[in-house]
């Protein structure tokens, strides 16, 4: 058999090709699927993100773990909005589940909008599965979030933690449920990355040994260390613990969303007042809010992205990877609640 028509029947035998366009934001990276994704049907895009997690989930894992992706990558799920004035619908996942908002996902998803020609520097919104959110791509690689309405549900829970001891939080809502700390067990540094992870852990792990939720007895299922940040022009540095063990590389946009919340509940900052949160690794989002009633902010989170490749995921059948690689010890949560 003549070697060009052995790759032919190579390339034939693999399944749909998976088009991606990967950006990061402020270091976090994203993976946004362009073609080749489930067929999720039509309806909302809570309707379809079910039908995923229950019929389609292979393909998370598949874009997400190792081989083709690790666990840091957040991925982006392009899909027709059911509201014509959306420049796009998008479903957020990661290595654990399905995530309700994602901040740094969303910037990056603007970015590889405008990458890939189909919208241009002003304002868009963005179909989630939480709601629509209004976005300003004010060049190339910068776009202001204006995210879901915020809030704190709880403020100063104690929590008896291993190793720890007593831990004390505000649970709050930025479009993802935080438990958020205002002292950290360690400096924030990447050199400590493991141990801020051990102990955001115990915290999490707490959390659901006694109880403490987000509403409706959703799972709290961030943490979000806080200290005193490294440049002396932004306000705070911070480590955000994500639902499938790694932590965010970016200030995390949902993250700075509750705390923005926290902020105005204890009279700290005022609407419009600016915020500059920092991150572990040193990069930043500068926030505002608008107060939209007596419990509830909008927070708006300006940041950059940068596409990093665009490219085809490849499946072929007799691959015993094709879903990635799995193991007992791999994350379980779901993700949000629908």
């Amino acid at each position: 058999m003549l070697p060009n028509m052995v790759g032919q029947l190579a390339r034939e035998s693999i399944l749909n090709p998976i088009g991606f366009v990967d950006a990061h934001t402020e270091g976090e990276p994203t993976r946004i699927i362009v073609d080749g994704g489930p067929d999720l049907g039509s309806g909302s895009i809570k309707e379809r993100v079910t039908r995923f997690r229950e019929n389609a989930d292979d393909f998370r894992q598949c874009v997400i773990l190792e081989p083709r992706g690790y666990d840091a990558v957040v991925g982006a799920l392009l899909c027709e909005p059911t509201d014509p004035t959306c420049a796009a619908g998008v479903i957020f996942f990661n290595n654990a589940g399905y995530l309700g908002m994602c901040g740094h996902g969303a910037i990056g998803v603007a970015v590889a909008l405008h990458y890939l020609g189909k919208i241009g520097i002003g304002k868009h919104r963005l179909e989630t599965i939480v709601g629509v959110v209004e976005f300003e791509l004010l060049e190339s690689n910068r776009v202001a979030i204006q995210n879901v309405p915020s809030y704190r549900l709880h403020r100063d829970i104690e929590v008896e933690v291993e190793e720890l001891g007593t831990v004390v939080g505000d649970v709050a809502w930025g479009g993802n449920w935080f438990f958020l700390v205002g002292s950290s067990p360690a400096r924030l540094t990447l050199d400590n990355v493991d141990s801020l992870s051990r102990a955001a852990g115990r915290v999490r792990k707490a959390l659901q040994q006694n109880g403490i939720t987000g509403a409706n007895g959703d799972e709290i299922d961030h943490v979000e260390f806080f200290d005193k940040p490294f440049s002396t022009d932004a306000h705070s540095r911070n480590f955000v613990y994500c639902p499938g063990g790694e932590y965010d590389r970016s200030p995390c946009g949902t993250g700075t969303s509750a705390k923005l919340a926290c902020l105005a509940a204890d009279g700290k900052l005022q609407p419009e007042e600016t915020w500059v949160q920092e991150s572990i690794i040193g990069s930043r989002f500068t926030a505002t809010y608008e107060r939209l009633d007596e419990n509830n902010v909008v927070p708006t989170i300006v940041g950059t992205a940068f596409v990093c490749s665009e490219g085809r995921l490849i499946r072929q059948p007799h691959d015993p990877f094709m879903h990635g690689i799995r193991s007992e010890h791999s994350p379980t949560s779901e993700g949000i609640s629908l």
